[in-house]
């Protein structure tokens, strides 16, 4: 395993529906940092993709955003771990882009930016988007149930990789 690709709300921090604005809204889901440096020190890069249409909202602006993102970077680092970027639609979901999850242009470009072929690789989400993003491009999608991840089962059903959060979905993916 190269790389693990990560969403973030619900995921690495917990999920706001009022959306995570400021760096002091940013507050880390229990044990994802260091299942984040765990990833790292096993040698897997670890990508985060998320959409973030906050932006095109007006919710927050781009100096917000680079604000959260440090202080996520910063506690990863603390934790011993590191992340080989952070991807980010800003738009709307109705913009049409080609970067918004469900689409898989997110994806696409961790792809291409790291020079990995993304067939298998783990995408660890709390969405169905996340899941169907994985999907288009052959990667691995996995379900955890933090976030929006627990509404997400109930409504996809038991076909699904599933953990209870990223910390579980980290022991799985460094046992194998």
């Amino acid at each position: 395993m190269q790389l693990v690709i990560l969403d973030r709300d619900g995921v690495i921090n917990e999920d706001s529906d009022a959306y995570i604005k400021a760096p002091e809204e940013w507050v880390p889901v229990p044990g994802s940092i260091e299942a984040i440096a765990r990833l790292t020190a096993a040698g897997v890069e670890v990508a985060v993709a998320t959409n973030q249409s906050g932006l095109a909202r007006g919710l927050f602006d781009q100096a917000a955003l680079d604000a959260i993102h440090r202080k996520m970077v910063a506690a990863i680092r603390a934790a011993g771990g590191r992340l080989a970027g952070i991807y980010y639609c800003p738009h709307g979901p109705d913009d049409a882009c080609e970067c918004r999850k469900p689409r898989a242009g997110l994806l696409e470009r961790i792809g291409r930016d790291l020079g990995i072929d993304l067939r298998g690789v783990p995408v660890v989400g709390d969405s169905e988007r996340d899941l169907v993003a994985a999907r288009a491009v052959g990667a691995r999608p996995i379900l955890v149930l933090t976030g929006k991840g627990q509404a997400t089962a109930t409504r996809l059903g038991p076909n699904n990789e599933v953990y209870a959060d990223l910390a579980a979905a980290t022991d799985a993916l460094l046992s194998e």
